[in-house]
């Protein structure tokens, strides 16, 4: 499996992206090199530390403290979009929703791939079955 099927990455994924663009095309340029210098990076991270976690699966506290370090980061991002939205860096209400709104829905989703991972993390004679979740839980199709 690849941590490419893992919905947190596909979400944290989407969310680089539209954060990317959001920063280039909605504040002040100003903003651009004070907090949208702060944002694009905490977003990429969130997805760059579920990478490097699932690179380290077969150990279990290193796949959760890179996991914890990607809620982290998320929550800076949240910081972020919250700081430019109130500033009235960001005007556009429909889109600080979304990215808030999927924002929130990934933490929560992190936080769960975590219990997850604490509980239910074994390590497996079979090759393939480096630690045991449902796919159903965690996958998409």
């Amino acid at each position: 499996m690849s941590y490419k099927k893992l919905e947190i990455w596909q979400i944290a994924d989407e969310l680089v992206i539209k954060i990317h663009r959001m920063t280039l095309h909605e504040p002040p340029a100003f903003e651009m090199y004070e907090e949208g210098s702060q944002i694009r990076p905490s977003s990429k991270s969130v997805k760059s530390l579920i990478v490097e976690g699932y690179g380290r699966k077969a150990y279990k506290q290193d796949f959760l403290k890179f996991l914890v370090h990607s809620m982290a980061s998320n929550d800076e991002t949240i910081d972020h979009l919250e700081n430019l939205y109130k500033t009235e860096s960001l005007t556009n209400n429909s889109l600080y929703s979304e990215l808030h709104e999927k924002l929130e829905i990934l933490g929560r989703k992190l936080n769960n791939f975590i219990t997850a991972v604490q509980e239910k993390h074994n390590i497996a004679n079979e090759p393939e079955s480096i630690y045991q979740l449902r796919d159903d839980d965690y996958l998409t199709p």
